[in-house]
């Protein structure tokens, strides 16, 4: 067996690891050697002080991890499959550093991606994808988070210029960010008089709908302020957004995809990530406690042979190695081009569902010694509850798939 085949065998009961493509096996190795190297010797110290380490940015770019499912544009171009192996390598590491690659490449870079002119991707992508230019993602708002088409973001077309005014919140990366995909709503009067409202619709001029706007962050009227005192996600930056008559100029609106479908298509994007993501953080849990309950001696011997501890022990991975299958189907159909709304949700719910229980039942098995930083599973629980939260709330994604078996859209 090599050494690839080799690397985290201990949980791959199934062996998913033969599933996997050589490609696929050289990325889930590169980016785990980097978690490696750079990410578990310090992680414990960086959640402690709240501390985002800004000095492996150009570490991740380097690893081609910004933008990696984009094709173009200085980006990677890689599968689908790649990407979300490479997820569940970074979050093994800590779910805040992962939400870097998430940010900037899954939401920000895929929302010009997606919607943006020729112009704009030639413009931000290739820098984005360097990590030259750090990019963030507004969307959620103080009163407008599972419901964003109640946003009160607006943005108004005066003397040539785009006029944006209100607030965004949880906005990873708004502090140290060069530019914001920032979404607000739009008159159509306004929109046609920019040049971007689609043929054929026929909505009435006073109208209101979704639009992304390119904003730099040194815009004047554009402010953020890092939240503090949070008990997740602390290895990250999360943000509030204040749009004070910020101008930007005509061109700075994404010209495609208007309506909810521009930040959702980014939001998928982002989802499915998660739902490789916290498989992550779940074995490297399991990997803590193993490592402890095969080393802790009680009543003279270890943990390790007791029953209790095998049934805990059993029943975490049986339920990892069910959610990798499900997140490497996901990630197949994805490359396959017939990956379905519902079936992201159902990744993203369960799985994420499941990590959090995993490190949770990981803790109990450390003792009181799972408390401190010297061990991962606590750290990884906090920190789920906030992946839990963000990209739909486990009732958004649970609603998502009843509409798919009902045929009934329940969301209010």
């Amino acid at each position: 067996m090599s050494k690839t085949q080799l690397r985290n065998s201990k949980t791959d009961l199934f062996n998913i690891a033969s599933m996997l493509t050589d490609a696929e096996l050289e990325v889930r190795d590169k980016v785990a050697e980097f978690v490696d190297r750079r990410v578990r010797p310090n992680i414990a110290q960086w959640f402690d002080d709240a501390h985002l380490p800004m000095e492996l940015i150009p570490e991740m770019a380097e690893l081609g991890l910004f933008g990696m499912h984009i094709d173009g544009y200085g980006c990677g171009g890689r599968s689908a499959v790649e990407y979300g192996i490479a997820m569940q390598e970074m979050e093994a590491g800590d779910s805040g550093l992962r939400t870097v690659i998430s940010v900037q490449g899954s939401l920000a870079m895929t929302a010009i991606a997606k919607n943006g002119s020729e112009e704009q991707k030639q413009t931000w992508l290739p820098k984005m994808a360097t990590g030259e230019i750090i990019g963030c993602f507004g969307l959620t708002e103080p009163t407008a988070g599972s419901d964003p088409s109640s946003m009160a973001t607006h943005a108004k077309l005066v003397n040539g210029e785009w006029v944006l005014n209100g607030a965004k919140r949880w906005i990873g990366l708004a502090t140290v960010a060069q530019v914001a995909i920032i979404w607000a709503k739009v008159s159509v009067a306004d929109a046609k008089a920019a040049g971007v409202h689609p043929d054929g619709d026929t909505r009435p001029d006073d109208e209101m709908v979704v639009r992304g706007f390119i904003v730099p962050t040194e815009t004047a009227g554009f402010r953020a302020e890092a939240i503090e005192q949070k008990l997740s996600m602390r290895a990250s930056l999360q943000c509030d957004i204040a749009l004070d008559d910020a101008r930007v100029p005509v061109d700075a609106i994404l010209p495609h995809n208007p309506g909810l479908r521009g930040p959702f298509l980014c939001l998928n994007e982002a989802r499915y990530g998660i739902a490789w993501g916290a498989l992550g953080a779940a074995r490297d849990s399991i990997k803590d406690a193993l490592e402890y309950a095969s080393t802790r001696m009680q009543f003279g011997k270890p943990l390790t042979a007791y029953q209790l501890t095998q049934k805990k022990l059993a029943d975490m991975t049986i339920a990892l190695n069910k959610g990798q299958l499900m997140a490497l189907q996901l990630g197949r159909a994805n490359d396959a081009g017939t990956m379905e709304l519902h079936q992201i949700s159902m990744a993203k719910l369960d799985n994420v569902r499941v990590s959090i229980e995993i490190a949770r039942e990981c803790r109990t098995i450390l003792g009181g010694n799972g408390i401190t930083g010297d061990y991962s599973p606590l750290r990884h629980a906090n920190n789920l509850e906030s992946v839990r939260t963000y990209e739909g709330t486990d009732e958004v994604h649970t609603l998502i798939v009843g509409q798919k078996l009902t045929g009934e859209a329940a969301f209010s």
